[in-house]
């Protein structure tokens, strides 16, 4: 993907403001972003790393629940990162927001924490490959990746419900996800089967949250 493409967080044909009032519509939103809390557990003095942070919902809540840790969200769109900021003044809270695309995590030093949500589907098979190496090598060793996407859709009803995404965001980026190219990946990177830890059926398809350790060099 050329520096300068990027998919909206709304999609092709809305305004990123309508994000998160779409996100919370319809992908029973705040389950799955309390589970992915519940699983990044963060502690005092981490730094975590937020790739493709959009509007910074998820940002702001983990700084909520732990004050004392640094978090800095990354993404390609300046819109979003300045949603992002005016959401983070206006609940209190100071982060760090940076241009940046998944590719270039590695590029921002060394996290305790690397976490993304809802990015991958978005994204060329190139960038999906570049980002998810580039969030482990942003990653100390002994470290945690996080990743809550759109994965394989194994049943009938929610490949059905993932072609409302797919309608937004393109077929080409988000198929490979549906097919379970998230799942091959991950493997391919940690050389070992890494199934998800939590899934969630939702109006636009199954969300699923992977759990990884950075555990080579």
């Amino acid at each position: 993907m050329p520096e300068t493409q990027f998919t909206p967080a709304a999609g092709r044909f809305l305004p990123t403001s309508a994000y998160d009032r779409l996100l919370a519509l319809l992908t029973r939103e705040a389950t799955w972003r309390a589970k992915l809390l519940e699983a990044l557990a963060p502690q005092p003095g981490e730094c975590i790393l937020d790739v493709g942070c959009g509007t910074g919902s998820f940002a702001i809540r983990v700084k909520q629940s732990e004050p004392n840790a640094r978090i800095v969200g990354i993404d390609p769109d300046p819109e979003a990162r300045s949603i992002a900021a005016a959401k983070a003044q206006a609940a209190g809270v100071e982060i760090e927001w940076l241009p940046g695309f998944a590719h270039d995590a590695a590029n921002f030093g060394q996290f305790d924490k690397v976490v993304s949500s809802l990015v991958f589907h978005q994204v060329p098979i190139e960038e999906k490959r570049a980002g998810l190496a580039a969030m482990f090598k942003a990653t100390k060793l002994g470290g945690l990746v996080l990743v809550a996407d759109y994965a394989e859709q194994r049943s009938w009803l929610m490949r059905q419900a993932f072609k409302i995404v797919q309608s937004a965001d393109g077929r080409t980026n988000t198929q490979p996800n549906a097919d379970g190219f998230m799942e091959r990946e991950l493997m391919r990177i940690c050389g070992k089967p890494l199934d998800a830890v939590w899934g969630l059926d939702t109006p636009t398809g199954r969300i699923s949250i992977f759990s990884a350790i950075r555990a080579n060099r």
